[in-house]
């Protein structure tokens, strides 16, 4: 009989259980608050741009840093393929040890040196550093070495979540700031000093700039090309890019949780069984920001992940000198739904295809999460 009561007091703390969260995504708003993004001020523009002129060097040098385990994909690659199509900096990848950097949620890269060699080559330190989101935000090799980067007079850019690691630094106290809309709160419970600034893609406050969510390196990468070079630069590497239009514009309550995406996410994670893998395929001098957010977007649907293969073993070298490392050897992606990235299409173009094909895949509401964590300003989520 004691069995009994066991098994029915565990299923009706199970029933109170899924209740009680039923009834928080229930709680959750329907739709987004605001979905127009207001204009950006010419001042406030040029403000941006002298704040982010170069401090030290005529041909800066950028570090774009990481740790090996989980540093964010696009976060990672995207500023570094933009910033060397534009050839106007020294561009190099760090990461905090040995080894190869496994990013997430797709790709593993070889770096090109680590924080050590970096600090041993260049003692004065870089002109800008890149801080993307990681797993961990209080790395005490990435902390320590963002502090000693900020007392020589460097840059801080902190892209997407990489915003809280820049605040665990300490390098937020009293300024202003953005971040990816998912980890607002976080950023500003670290760093309780900090004031959020709504409405703008990049926040630059002092030496150290932060932005919203993922494809926010794609602008921000675009204004700091204009700071070094100006703006006849920016424009042919936007246009490389397809983006016509790049500034600091953004709807910030267009991004938010709300109840479709958190249905959404729950729905496709639990449809285990319809987990599959997408391979792409790696080819030698191909367009790394493509390749990125791709990769990116098809792991973020919460029914697949993106699995890079290429028919020998080895490095493959992007367009821009990334290396990457093939999580498989195939002469050919048998499993499943095979990729490649379109030599002729552009990165922003890409991105939207992607979407198309996800959204063709397993709905329109899977590929607005999608864009949701890329915090991609198109269409929002309705209810």
């Amino acid at each position: 009989m004691s069995v009994w009561y066991l098994v029915w007091g565990v299923l009706a703390l199970v029933v109170l259980s899924l209740a009680g969260f039923g009834a928080w995504v229930f709680s959750l708003p329907p739709t987004p608050t605001a979905i127009e993004a207001p204009l950006i001020a010419e001042d406030e523009t040029d403000a941006m741009l002298a704040s982010l002129r170069p401090p030290k060097r005529t041909r800066p040098l950028i570090a774009i840093v990481g740790i090996n385990d989980a540093t964010e994909t696009t976060d990672y690659i995207m500023p570094a393929g933009i910033l060397r199509r534009a050839d106007i900096a020294e561009v190099v990848m760090l990461a905090t040890g040995p080894g190869l950097v496994r990013l997430y949620p797709a790709l593993t890269v070889e770096a090109d040196a680590t924080i050590a060699d970096f600090d041993a080559r260049h003692p004065d330190g870089a002109d800008y550093v890149v801080v993307p989101a990681m797993s961990r935000d209080d790395d005490p090799t990435v902390i320590t070495w963002l502090q000693r980067q900020a007392s020589k007079g460097a840059i801080i850019i902190g892209i997407c979540a990489g915003a809280k690691v820049v605040g665990a630094a300490g390098l937020l106290d009293g300024r202003r700031a953005t971040t990816h809309w998912y980890y607002l709160k976080q950023m500003l419970h670290r760093s309780p000093s900090a004031r959020y600034v709504a409405d703008r893609r990049m926040v630059a406050d002092r030496g150290v700039v932060t932005t919203t969510g993922i494809t926010a390196s794609l602008p921000m990468m675009l204004t700091l090309i204009e700071a070094i070079a100006g703006r006849q630069k920016a424009e042919a590497v936007a246009q490389d890019l397809g983006l016509p239009v790049w500034d600091a514009r953004h709807a910030s309550g267009a991004f938010k949780l709300i109840r479709p995406f958190a249905i959404t996410v729950l729905a496709n994670m639990f449809a285990f069984w319809n987990r599959e893998q997408i391979g792409v395929e790696l080819r030698p001098g191909m367009d790394e920001v493509s390749l990125a957010l791709m990769a990116d977007a098809w792991s973020r649907t919460y029914r697949s992940n993106a699995v890079t293969f290429a028919t020998s073993s080895g490095v493959v070298e992007t367009r821009n000198a990334i290396r990457i490392i093939p999580d498989e050897i195939t002469p050919d992606w048998q499993t499943g739904t095979h990729l490649t990235v379109f030599p002729k299409l552009k990165p922003a173009d890409t991105l939207d295809k992607t979407l198309l094909a996800i959204s063709g895949r397993y709905g329109d509401r899977t590929a607005d999460i999608v864009a949701m964590q890329l915090e991609y300003p198109s269409n929002p989520l309705t209810a």
